[in-house]
């Protein structure tokens, strides 16, 4: 059983190994007034990862992994959105630090209770900062420990949103912020990895890596990060009541244990004492 610490509401499930596992948006939780200011449409949170820590609890301890993960759901603050509110996507469609639609575009917010920037205020302190407070804990723990970090943040979306991108997504999306958030060693292994499995998958495509990727990945002082986000097709029903589907779930996870292995293994190499950089 691993050892368990909380920052406000986040919940840091300690391992033994390199890796964390960040989920930044699993969480359906709302405190009373922020649930009460949501119109019907926000109170069904259909924007939520649906099952990411069902679908990576069997890995997280395959690995030893430490798990960073908040309760909170995306529609009260995004910890994983600039702090500052400017956009990942510089003209394309996209949810902000704190959403007033869904990813289709429908306001989630009830008429003239949209929160105000005193609000927002308040929430990044209360729900953001805890989190990358935990992310900062378990990085600094797991470089002094083993000299490097792998953070691999676990999301998952449905795969047709035409909003947000044209077609069906495909099923694996790996982003490392151009190559940015973790060395180009890396980025080669998942992407041979990827392709032997015969998934459809592409890397930097729509999903580059959201804030946890582009500010936590800093493979030169040993932190190397990618994000994942998953097409819910893999492993649930896209639709309510969001049906977790075991059998496709295995499937899903032999692959993310191939793939993880091989991230650990290769960030263990090149992160070894006097290797040359």
């Amino acid at each position: 059983m691993s050892a368990v610490d909380r920052i406000g509401p986040v919940e840091i499930a300690w391992g033994s190994s390199p890796l964390v596992l960040s989920q930044p948006h699993a969480g359906t939780w709302l405190p009373p007034e922020i649930a009460a200011a949501l119109n019907e449409t926000g109170r069904a949170l259909a924007d939520t990862d649906w099952w990411i820590d069902r679908l990576y609890a069997p890995l997280a301890e395959r690995f030893a992994a430490t798990t960073v993960r908040t309760p909170v759901s995306r529609y009260a603050i995004d910890v994983n959105r600039d702090p500052a509110g400017l956009s990942l996507y510089p003209g394309r469609a996209t949810t902000g630090l704190v959403p007033v639609e869904t990813f289709d575009g429908a306001p989630i917010w009830r008429p003239g209770l949209e929160p105000d920037p005193i609000e927002i205020d308040r929430r990044r302190e209360r729900f953001f900062e805890p989190y990358h407070a935990a992310l900062a804990a378990a990085i600094a723990r797991n470089r002094i420990r083993h000299g490097f970090c792998l953070l691999w943040d676990c999301h998952s979306i449905r795969s047709v949103i035409p909003r947000l991108f044209e077609g069906r997504l495909p099923t694996f999306n790996l982003g490392t912020f151009e190559g940015r958030a973790c060395s180009p060693a890396l980025r080669a292994a998942a992407e041979r990895v990827l392709a032997a499995s015969g998934g459809r998958f592409v890397i930097d495509g729509r999903f580059k890596g959201g804030w946890i990727t582009r500010h936590w990945g800093r493979p030169h002082e040993q932190v190397e990060a990618v994000q994942m986000e998953l097409a819910q097709e893999a492993y649930m029903d896209e639709a309510a009541p969001w049906t977790f589907r075991e059998e496709k779930a295995e499937r899903v996870r032999a692959l993310f244990a191939s793939l993880i292995e091989t991230l650990l293994q290769e960030a263990g190499r090149l992160h070894a004492p006097g290797t040359a950089r």
